[in-house]
Formats: structure tokens, C-alpha cells, sequence
């Protein structure tokens, strides 16, 4: 087996590597580049160790080094125009409507397992499998033939959420090989192995710097209303703001406010109690299911971090309707929500709204 490695520059696709290749394959590492450089004269500081920001060369040397030592070719990939055009035209979109993005939920199905091999194999470059450092694993259902995701072993690191907008043709060609690794496990694996990157830190977000900068948008403020109408004060850009946000809001009330709305024709900002974050259920948007939209029972987790919760979903057309069954906190337009039965990842969609 040929496999290709997306590479990081970090731990995680290094050892992913190094086992592929422990097994025997013949191992090729390709990393993405792209930082757009047209952006560079809007940055005025360090946008961090993200995966997308102009510190980009430093995860392509740390891909090189350690593609050096494990006597492998490292392909660097331009795919600038494809992530402008998929990742960030939707970044500054929903930031512009008001809602949170997932940009890698959008740039894995569309640059990293998408536009990535595919420039790969348009350049003559031949391979059987696509393997990336993601802490998930590939499953087939037999019944129906079809592929879906698994979460990886270790729960803590679990990235299936970020991965329900694969499509069939991208798992068919997936591969995870730490999937059955704990974090701990691949740290020492690195470190034993000597790989040039066995300490490095992770990438922690999207993009480190101020995002109004990356939106290319001017300052603008406007007022933010308490959920009774009362005017408490003045935002510094709707971007800067999240639903369930409750530090930096620069308003205070007598007890603790959160952001529980954001209304973008109108520039304001909505701020209220905790209990009005409280949510029955959502609706739900560009729906990518593995095994079918048969199911009526699952458990939704409605961003990563958050634990799961059993649901019904009820299918509309090219939506969804999605009734928890105890309320929950903070549901974001934007965001994804995620279906799991045990270990298996359904699918998923985009939030379009809560329901009260």
C-alpha cells in the first residue's frame, strides 16, 4: 500500500508516519499550504501557533525535518486558492451574519481530504490511502456497504466531530493510524523514536491574531441590550462575540450576563441571564449523513467540547429538527451539531437556529 500523510508539522501526522511506515507501507508526507499572503500587511502581531496564520513555514520545516528523518519525500501542496475560497469565504460570511463558524469542519472535506490529494494525484503522485494524525478511526457498516467514522480511543482527544462532512470517496481512502492511541502513547512514541517534533505544542484554534484583521473589516460598534430592552452599552464588533460568551462583554447588570443573541441587520449585541441560553432543541442545515436519515434516536453533541445528549431528530427535506432531551446550553447558529450512536459517528449538519 501507497499511502500519503497529511502532514502538520506537529506530533500527531509525524507518528502517524513513522507507524505507516513501521508496518511496512511506502509512506510519502504532503503538507497544505495556505496562508494567503495578500493578508500579511493586515497582521500587526504574532497570530499564534494556529493552523492557519503566517507562521505557516515553521510547520512546513518541522514537516520537512521530519520527513528527513524518516527518509521520506515531503510534497508541499498550494491549496491558498481552494481554502480562500472554501474555509475562509465562509469564515467571514457567517461572521457577517451574525453566526460562529467551524472552519475545520468545512476545510477537512474540502482542502485537507479534498482539494489536497486531489492536487496530489493531478500532479502524477500515485497512492492508495490518505492518512492524517486525527484521533479517529474508519469503520464500514456491512448491511449497507457504506463507510462511516469511529471515535478514537482516546476520549479526550477524540476528533470524529470534526470529520462528519467526509464524504464516501474520502473514507473509502482515510486512514488514521492512531486511532487506537492515546495521547500519552503517541507523545512517547515520538520521543523514543527521536522525531524532530516530539515536543512541540498542538495548534490550540483556527487563527491566533485579532479576527477583525482576518475579516478584513472595520471597527464597528454598536449598542448591547440587555434581553429586557435596556441599553447597557457598546460592543467593538460583532465578531468578537459568541452565543454563552460571558468575559469581555465590558457591561454589567447586578448579576452575570452572557451573549444569548446576535442580531447582525441590526448590529446588536444580546445579553441576558443564564437561563436564556437554555435551549429544547435546534434546527439544523447541510446535512451529511453516513448510514442513512432513517434514524429518529441518537445523542447530539453540539460542539466539541460539550458532552453528548439524547435527542430525537426528525428529517424535513435538507433539514433537520432536533428535540434534546433535557435543554441545553448555548446552542450557536454557525456551529455543528453531531450524531453519535455509542462510538459511531452518524453524521451531522450546521446549526441554524435553537428552539425554546
Amino acid at each position: 500500500m501507497m499511502a500519503v500523510v497529511g502532514m502538520s508539522g506537529g506530533v500527531d501526522s509525524a507518528v502517524a508516519a513513522l507507524l505507516l511506515k513501521q508496518q511496512g507501507h511506502s509512506v510519502a508526507g504532503a503538507i497544505m499550504k495556505i496562508w494567503d499572503e495578500n493578508l500579511a500587511s493586515c497582521v500587526s502581531g504574532d497570530a499564534g501557533n494556529a493552523c492557519f496564520g503566517p507562521n505557516e513555514e515553521k510547520d512546513i520545516e518541522g514537516a520537512r525535518r521530519v520527513c528527513d528523518k524518516l527518509d521520506i519525500s515531503l510534497h508541499v501542496v498550494d491549496c491558498v486558492k481552494e481554502y480562500r475560497e472554501i474555509v475562509l469565504a465562509n469564515f467571514r460570511g457567517e461572521y457577517a451574519s451574525g453566526r460562529t463558524p467551524n472552519p475545520c469542519a468545512l476545510c477537512n472535506p474540502g482542502v485537507k481530504f479534498g482539494a489536497l490529494p486531489s492536487l496530489l494525484a493531478r500532479s502524477g503522485v500515485l497512492f492508495d490511502r490518505f492518512a492524517t494524525g486525527h484521533y479517529a478511526r474508519v469503520a464500514r457498516h456491512e448491511a449497507s456497504d457504506r463507510f462511516f467514522v469511529r471515535k478514537g480511543a482516546d476520549a479526550a482527544k477524540d476528533q470524529s466531530y470534526f470529520l462528519y462532512r467526509l464524504s464516501q470517496e474520502q473514507l473509502a481512502m482515510a486512514c488514521f493510524p492512531l486511532g487506537d492511541l492515546r495521547k500519552e502513547q503517541v507523545r512517547r512514541i515520538a520521543r523514543d523514536e527521536a522525531l524532530p517534533v516530539h515536543d512541540r505544542k498542538e495548534s490550540q484554534d483556527f487563527y491566533g491574531g485579532d479576527y477583525t484583521e482576518l475579516l478584513g473589516a472595520a471597527k464597528r460598534r454598536g449598542r448591547i441590550v440587555h434581553t429586557d430592552g435596556r441599553a447597557l452599552g457598546e460592543h467593538n464588533g460583532l465578531w468578537n462575540y459568541t452565543i454563552g460568551q460571558r468575559k469581555g462583554l465590558g457591561v454589567a447588570d447586578g448579576k452575570p450576563l452572557y451573549v444569548v443573541a446576535i442580531h447582525a441587520d441590526r448590529n446588536e449585541l444580546i445579553v441576558g441571564g443564564k437561563e436564556r441560553l437554555l435551549s429544547a432543541g435546534l434546527a439544523a442545515a447541510d446535512l451529511n449523513w453516513f448510514l442513512g436519515e432513517s434514524r429518529r434516536r441518537a445523542a447530539a453533541k453540539i460542539r466539541s467540547t460539550a458532552r453528548e445528549v439524547p435527542c430525537s431528530v426528525f428529517t424535513e427535506g435538507a433539514t433537520a429538527r432536533v428535540t434534546f432531551d433535557e435543554p441545553q446550553s448555548a446552542v450557536t447558529p454557525g456551529q455543528s451539531v453531531v450524531f453519535y450512536d455509542g462510538d459511531a459517528c452518524l453524521g451531522g449538519g450546521v446549526i441554524l437556529h435553537a428552539i425554546q
